[in-house]
C-alpha cells in the first residue's frame, strides 16, 4: 500500500481576489511539486489548543515543475476554514498542507478532453485549460462552465478564448446571445459530437452535485458513453 502524503509547510507568497467571494492563494512549497492538472491538496489549520480542521481545494494553477501551486479557495458563509483563510491569512504566513492527491480525475496533455464545470467546479479544470496552453495543446480542450452572473465567474481575465463557452444561468452580460439559464443539449452538443470523433476523448464534470448529476445525464443522452465520463462532485468545503 502506497504511504499517505506526508503534511509539509508552504509560504503564501501572493493572494489574489478572483470574485467578492473568492481568493487565489499562491504557495511556495517546501520542495518542487510534481503533480497532475486535476489535484488537490488538503489545508489544515491547528488552533492553540490544538484543535486542528482540514479541506480539500483543487489546485488552478498548471504543472510546471516549480514549488507554487495556486489554491483557489471561495469564502463560505460561516465557513470554518475558507473563512480563516479570507480574513486571516496574509502573504509570509505559512499553511499546513498535505498532497497532491487524487489519480483519477486527472489530465496530462496527452488526449482530448471536453472540461465541463459549475460555478468553483472550474477550478481544476483551470489547470487542465492552462496546461494546454503552456504546452500548445488546445487543440485538445474545450471547456464550458456555467456561472450564475459575470461576476461569479472565476479567472475572468484569463478563462475566455476560442477554447470556452461561458453559460451564464441568472444574469448575462450586455448583448450577450445566450439568454440566461441552465446548461443544455443545445450548449454541448456540438462539443459532444466533435468528441464521437475522437474515441480517446474523455469527459471531465466537477460542481456541485446536482450540476454534476444533470452535465453527465446531458453528456450520456448526447451519446458520449458513461465510462468516457469522470466526475468531481464538490461539496461545502467550509
Amino acid at each position: 500500500m502506497a504511504r499517505p502524503n506526508p503534511w509539509h509547510h508552504a509560504t503564501v507568497v501572493d493572494i489574489r481576489p478572483e470574485t467578492a467571494r473568492a481568493k487565489t492563494f499562491r504557495l511556495a512549497l517546501e520542495q518542487p511539486s510534481t503533480r497532475l492538472a486535476g489535484q488537490h491538496y488538503v489545508v489544515r489549520l491547528t488552533a492553540p489548543d490544538g484543535y486542528t480542521a482540514s479541506r480539500s481545494y483543487s489546485v488552478g494553477s498548471a504543472p510546471d515543475g516549480t514549488n507554487e501551486i495556486e489554491l483557489t479557495v471561495e469564502r463560505l458563509l460561516d465557513g470554518e476554514v475558507s473563512t480563516f483563510l479570507h480574513d486571516e491569512v496574509i502573504v509570509g504566513d505559512t499553511l499546513e498542507l498535505r498532497g497532491p492527491i487524487g489519480g483519477f480525475f486527472v489530465w496530462t496533455a496527452e488526449a482530448p478532453a471536453l472540461l465541463v464545470a459549475g460555478g468553483s467546479g472550474v477550478v481544476p479544470l483551470m489547470a487542465m485549460l492552462r496546461l494546454a496552453r503552456r504546452t500548445n495543446r488546445t487543440d485538445l480542450v474545450n471547456l464550458v462552465v456555467s456561472v450564475r452572473s459575470p461576476e461569479d465567474l472565476f479567472f475572468a481575465g484569463e478563462i475566455r478564448g476560442p477554447e470556452t463557452t461561458v453559460v451564464y444561468t441568472r444574469v448575462t452580460p450586455t448583448d450577450f446571445a445566450r439568454p440566461p439559464g441552465r446548461l443544455t443539449r443545445d450548449d454541448l452538443a456540438g462539443l459532444v459530437a466533435r468528441a464521437a470523433t475522437a474515441p480517446t476523448t474523455t469527459a471531465y464534470v466537477c460542481g456541485s452535485s446536482g450540476f454534476a448529476d444533470a452535465a453527465s445525464h446531458l453528456l450520456v443522452d448526447l451519446g458520449l458513453a458513461a465510462d468516457r465520463i469522470r466526475v468531481e462532485r464538490f461539496g461545502p468545503s467550509a
